[in-house]
């Protein structure tokens, strides 16, 4: 059995037993975001020339997509959120919509009173 000395000593540092220390970082995650993006270009330019590169074609970006969707759709609070604010904007515009036609009826019916005939 470890004595309480022990104990203390091992624990003595108790701060840095808080705190996971991490590795420095090496290699790609080393370099500042420019000379990665660099580096990652110069790459896909290399697989584009050599005919190793991968491109989507309309169907497998439809697929793509398609799962993207179905990820989002489990999730019902968002898709009602994207529900609420469609309603919300569909309401607004069809709102401003009459709006605008009734005051242009309106302007139309008391402009027709004001209009003397030219015939006189």
């Amino acid at each position: 059995m470890a004595s309480s000395n022990q104990r203390n000593a091992s624990t003595k540092d108790g701060e840095d037993q808080a705190k996971p220390k991490t590795p420095a970082k090496r290699g790609f995650a080393a370099m500042d975001q420019a000379t990665q993006r660099s580096i990652a270009s110069k790459g896909g330019q290399a697989a584009h020339q050599k005919g190793t590169a991968h491109e989507f074609d309309s169907e497998e970006a439809r697929r793509a997509g398609q799962k993207g969707g179905e990820a989002v759709s489990r999730n019902r609070e968002h898709m009602a959120a994207i529900g609420r604010k469609g309603g919300e904007s569909r309401q607004s515009a069809a709102r401003a919509a009459a709006a605008e036609r009734s005051s242009r009826g309106s302007e139309q019916a008391s402009g027709a009173g004001n209009r003397q005939s030219s015939k006189g």
